[in-house]
């Protein structure tokens, strides 16, 4: 018996791999219903599904983005600081003189690259149809996780701290003061007075809200990073589990129309 046979026909392989190898239809299929990875696909799926196409697996990529600004930064977290004394020089430091300013600018280019791959995959989808029936509702998951990405972006650009960050913010967070019905200068505002007394002030609207104070601020900065680091990563990881699950359930991923 050679020493490949010995390994698989161990208790430890068996224990790990409980189907033969993939050499037959019947095992290929068992592989990929047991394998932890394998099974977010289809058993089969059409042969144009994973053909070189000029998508150029826009989805694939910013998933892998979104694992390289995940692992990058938790690293960063090690070293960065959200306070007004430290956010800038951290900054700097992480620049400067930390890891020669590698992971700072991975995480940097990474986010640029994922906002373009995102727009790239929903244009692709938008331009095969994949947005009709059956594929309704995984579009509409695709619509929010491109939003989430957009807000994972405008958070992120508070926390250098600088004086392009912080102007870019104030007036980016001040288009939040005309949301309809939210904002106190927007539209349907007056719909939420009671007693003559209007619930939607400058302190409460849905600036106030995403800035946490009425200006940019230690305030501002403490919620954005929050935000940035812990709450947007956590929904947006759940929701994509839900897109690749649609996917499979889908069909597949979608052909030209």
């Amino acid at each position: 018996m050679s020493l490949g046979e010995s390994i698989r026909n161990s208790q430890i392989w068996k224990s790990i791999f409980r189907h033969p190898a993939p050499l037959d239809r019947r095992n290929r299929i068992v592989v990929m219903l047991t394998n932890f990875f394998l099974h977010l696909h289809p058993v089969s799926i059409k042969k144009q599904g994973i053909a070189l196409s000029y998508t150029w697996c826009m989805g694939g990529i910013t998933f892998f983005l979104f694992l390289v600004e995940t692992i990058t930064g938790v690293l960063l977290m090690f070293y960065y600081r959200p306070t007004l004394q430290w956010a800038y020089q951290d900054i700097m430091n992480l620049r400067d003189v930390t890891s020669l300013g590698v992971l700072r600018e991975l995480h940097r280019w990474g986010a640029h690259a994922m906002v373009i791959t995102v727009w790239l995959h929903m244009y692709r989808v938008f331009l095969t149809g994949s947005y009709k029936p059956p594929r309704e509702f995984n579009w509409v998951v695709g619509v929010i996780l491109l939003l989430l990405t957009l807000l994972l972006s405008f958070t992120g650009y508070l926390l250098p701290w600088d004086q392009l960050a912080i102007w870019a913010i104030t007036v980016g967070s001040n288009m939040a003061r005309a949301t309809p019905l939210l904002g106190h200068e927007g539209p349907l505002q007056g719909l939420l007075s009671f007693g003559g007394r209007d619930m939607i002030t400058s302190g409460s609207d849905a600036r106030f809200g995403l800035l946490g104070a009425r200006f940019v601020g230690e305030e501002t900065l403490n919620r954005f990073y929050v935000l940035h680091c812990i709450a947007i990563p956590l929904v947006v990881a759940l929701l994509l589990a839900i897109h690749f699950w649609r996917v499979r359930k889908d069909g597949g991923i979608s052909g030209p129309l």
